[in-house]
């Protein structure tokens, strides 16, 4: 691929986007470019228990763990659908209130785009 794809964001989750610190935006814009000429950059994994094309970019910034999610299959565009900093403590897994909020974020983008 020789140009990017373009990014787009779901509006909530650029705004959540907003709130990280400086060094983990850098970090997650990186990632995230590397995705758009359809690669996948090292802090970005498949996100377990979603269809091919959903990926979680995970990240520590700090002492402090941050999430994106973007999904590629969805149109032209690389979609991301959520950003969250992680609060959970207790393990490295996606907290089941997130990964019902990214289901749902899938479902309305998938509806609005076809």
């Amino acid at each position: 691929m020789d140009s990017p794809r373009p990014i787009s964001w779901v509006k909530v989750a650029l705004k959540a986007f907003r709130e990280f610190p400086a060094g983990a935006k850098l970090q997650v814009e990186s990632a995230l470019t590397i995705a758009a000429f359809g690669r996948k950059a090292d802090i970005a994994k498949p996100l377990k228990g979603f269809d091919e094309g959903v990926f979680e970019i995970a990240l520590r910034h700090r002492g402090d763990a941050f999430r994106v999610v973007y999904e590629v299959r969805i149109g032209a565009d690389l979609w991301v659908v959520h950003a969250f900093q992680k609060k959970s403590r207790t393990g490295i897994k996606t907290p089941v209130q997130e990964i019902d909020l990214i289901r749902q974020r899938l479902k309305r983008l998938k509806e609005t785009l076809q």
